[in-house]
């Protein structure tokens, strides 16, 4: 019985983690282009163009103006010197309209990095970001893209609290594995 338990239960973990999964490091990125906003001005977002000047933390995110997407958004706007430093771009993307964004870039983002609108859920879903319990949202799932357009690094986590941190961590070691000069 206590076996047969268990086994339950290590299938209902492993059906779980498969639900969120991402990207697998490796993988080829999926090019896209986007409508954002930054600091409230929308523009056309590029990831091929984007990918020319270095990597890209590309990170998902269930809804604007939500506390854990608040704090998140707050944690990658503090960062963004650090992303800079290593010659990175920061984008988050929802499900979110752009005149939303438009308020969320200013607010949340402090006018520091770009968020894009995918409604249609496209880049969501060629990005497997789709959050299992409601299909209509991005799952929290960030992502470090080499100019080569391959993930290099993925995480998934409905916490926001480790996404920033994780993220710089990698676009670090990409940075010293390719012995990239200092950026000034």
């Amino acid at each position: 019985m206590r076996r047969s338990i268990a086994l339950a239960l290590t299938l209902v973990l492993f059906a779980s983690q498969v639900a969120y999964a991402a990207l697998p490091d490796g993988a080829k990125a999926p090019l896209f282009t986007a409508t954002a906003t930054l600091a409230g001005k929308t523009y056309p977002f590029s990831l091929a163009k984007a990918l020319q000047k270095g990597p890209v933390v590309l990170y998902f995110y269930l809804a604007a103006f939500t506390p854990g997407c608040t704090l998140e958004a707050h944690l990658f706007a503090k960062a963004v010197p650090k992303f800079k430093a290593l010659g990175a771009t920061v984008i988050g993307v929802s499900h979110d309209s752009i005149a939303k964004l438009k308020r969320f870039s200013v607010s949340a983002c402090r006018k520091k990095f770009p968020v894009a609108a995918d409604t249609t859920g496209r880049i969501m879903k060629a990005y497997d970001a789709v959050l299992p319990s409601n299909p209509l949202l991005a799952n929290r799932v960030s992502y470090v893209i080499t100019p080569s357009d391959r993930v290099y690094y993925s995480y998934t986590n409905l916490n926001p609290r480790r996404h920033v941190r994780n993220t710089l961590a990698a676009v670090r070691r990409w940075d010293q594995a390719h012995h990239r000069a200092p950026v000034h």
